[in-house]
């Protein structure tokens, strides 16, 4: 047997094998690959949003809910965990910190994943959302939220206010008796119920002051009947003071023992002197906006500042300097040729 018919024999013999191999063990000639690691998709945060709920509003506290909306897509991406931390956005120090396991991602989309953080009811917060895939940061977000103040707590909640009409003002007094250096006053106040349903369990307290000495001269408080839905309603008192004197009138409208609403005005009952009130009030409101990063995070670090030395502000001696130095040179010049 001559070495050509010995290698094809010991080819063909490989060849048989093979396929007795593939057909007693499948998968034998299947790509290695097939069955090992893969990567794991991409995943980052779409969209942050925070709302809260009213009931969620107490005295001290309230509660947001902070949804994040995770995108996925490609192969399936485990041990995803989402940090959610709420920090101050005056002193910067976190106060609270919440985690979730979102688990593993398989479906490309988004996956919305819902957090509670509970803050207190002042101030502004920065609503930080940090993404990870294995202990591993992969994105981050955030958004501000100011004037947790101006949220009402549930206790303190009713659509009942005095009103604030030009020709129904919130506050009105008038002067029932003098006698004996003392005026006896009727005092009234208009609420106006902006709710959908009846109001109950409401007193105005009326308070006089002194103007110059702030003292206290006559306190009554007023019970309040049932208001229906978009109606106004009058509620009366009498209070007796020293004659002569200006007088702060402050009304205070609470709902079982809580403070509501206020209202203010004077009563001038010194004829030389009047006074007015003059209050510059601010109002707060409740808002979300995005978060304004640093400008040590700006991408790529770019300066908006420009650079010294430029077109406009170059360094040097200036253009009179430069029309000297030419002078200079056409009389050295001069003088060589003579």
């Amino acid at each position: 047997m001559d070495r050509d018919t010995a290698l094809a024999g010991a080819a063909v013999g490989v060849t048989v094998l093979t396929l007795i191999a593939v057909v007693i063990v499948p998968g034998v000639l299947a790509d290695p690959t097939e069955d090992g690691p893969v990567s794991p998709g991409p995943t980052d945060i779409s969209e942050t949003s925070i709302s809260y709920d009213e009931s969620a509003v107490r005295g001290e506290t309230v509660t947001l809910g902070v949804e994040t909306r995770v995108r996925h897509s490609g192969n399936p991406t485990p041990n995803v965990t989402l940090l959610v931390r709420a920090v101050d956005a005056e002193s910067g120090l976190v106060k609270t910190t919440q985690t979730v396991e979102v688990g593993t991602l398989r479906d490309d989309g988004e996956t919305a994943v819902p957090t509670n953080v509970t803050v207190e009811r002042a101030g502004g917060y920065h609503i930080e959302t940090v993404l990870f895939q294995d202990n591993r940061r992969v994105d981050r977000a955030a958004k501000t939220v100011r004037g947790l103040e101006a949220l009402t707590p549930t206790y303190a909640r009713t659509p009942v206010v005095f009103s604030d009409r030009a020709a129904l003002p919130p506050l009105s007094v008038s002067v029932s008796d003098t006698a004996s250096n003392r005026t006896t006053l009727d005092l009234a106040a208009s609420l106006t119920n902006t709710g959908d349903a009846p109001s109950g369990d409401l007193a105005v307290t009326f308070v006089l002051r002194q103007a110059d000495s702030n003292v206290v001269a006559a306190r009554t408080t007023s019970s309040v009947g049932e208001i229906r839905p978009g109606r106004t309603a009058t509620t009366t008192a009498t209070a007796t003071v020293p004659s002569g004197y200006n007088y702060y009138l402050d009304a205070v409208l609470t709902r079982d023992g809580v403070v509501v609403d206020t209202a203010r005005t004077a009563a001038n009952l010194d004829p030389t002197r009047r006074i007015s009130v003059n209050e510059t009030e601010q109002a707060v409101e409740f808002r979300v906006e995005d978060f304004e990063m640093d400008d040590t995070e700006n991408a790529g670090g770019q300066q908006t500042e420009a650079p010294e030395g430029t077109a406009t502000s170059q360094p040097g001696f200036g253009v009179a300097v430069a029309v000297v130095a030419l002078l200079a040179a056409a009389l050295l010049v001069r003088r060589q040729h003579r």
